[in-house]
């Protein structure tokens, strides 16, 4: 009988969103009391042009913190292009609670499948100019459309990801992966983030994996950061291990497989 291989501890996966031009410094003190706690790898969702005013390559201390950060031993992935929605107005009322009540910044759900490949392709192109390894897609709001869809069908990445999964690419095989994330624009959104992201967390108390997704606007109120750093010590010292979106997925996949290739898309 063939020896099962050994069970791999539970996962937490702390995810920066909106890493821009504009919005990276209120990740410093999150940095620093990271730092502080040892070795604590990251995931970074970067924008390449957020909201068509904040182009990546015009921060140079952004792009030298993200080399360093990438030295280290964190992941760097694709997040949107512009980061907002200045698609055709919603025609249907799902479409409209998608796209103006639930967020105006879901780039990639009006998308046809030509206007998608456009916008990844651009996305693709800065990484490979700046030699980052690239293995995932996420888009602004997790709010994918058929077009998008498709487009993310033909292009080597390897996952996306929404609210509650991934899906390894081109397949868009689910594997669960839920997140806690705050609305924190209000005191009282922030109040009713706290209750119910303390409420998920005692749900998904043995899920293989639990994704933080942290915001700017959480940056600013020291109120969600500290709870940010509270909830990553508490799953720590339950005994999950943090890692990157890509090295959970590795690490979940058969190692005679090939759905997760070893190798990045920016270095073929």
């Amino acid at each position: 009988m063939a020896e099962r291989p050994p069970a791999r501890p539970p996962a937490v996966l702390l995810v920066l969103h909106d890493v821009a031009p504009c919005s990276w410094q209120a990740y410093l003190p999150l940095l620093q009391a990271l730092d502080e706690r040892g070795s604590i790898p990251l995931t970074w969702l970067v924008v390449p042009n957020f909201h068509r005013q904040c182009p990546l390559d015009s921060d140079p201390a952004l792009l030298r913190l993200l080399d360093r950060r990438l030295a280290l031993g964190d992941e760097l992935v694709l997040h949107g292009r512009y980061h907002c929605d200045d698609g055709p107005a919603p025609r249907t009322p799902v479409d409209y609670l998608r796209r103006r009540i639930y967020t105006h910044e879901g780039e990639f759900q009006p998308l046809s499948q030509a206007q998608a490949l456009t916008h990844l392709d651009a996305g693709i192109e800065l990484f490979r100019q700046h030699a980052w390894p690239l293995y995932g897609f996420v888009a602004p709001g997790w709010l994918m459309g058929v077009g998008t869809r498709q487009a993310l069908r033909q292009r080597p990445l390897q996952y996306t990801s929404d609210r509650r999964h991934f899906y390894r690419l081109p397949t868009f095989t689910p594997e669960p992966a839920p997140s806690l994330v705050w609305s924190a624009r209000s005191a009282w959104r922030r109040g009713a983030s706290r209750v119910w992201c303390e409420w998920q967390q005692r749900q998904w108390r043995q899920a293989p994996v639990i994704r933080l997704g942290l915001h700017p606007v959480d940056m600013q109120h020291a109120s969600a950061r500290q709870y940010w750093l509270k909830v990553l010590d508490q799953l720590l010292a339950e005994g999950r291990q943090a890692l990157t979106k890509r090295d959970w997925l590795f690490a979940q996949a058969d190692s005679s497989s090939s759905v997760l290739s070893s190798l990045p898309l920016a270095c073929n």
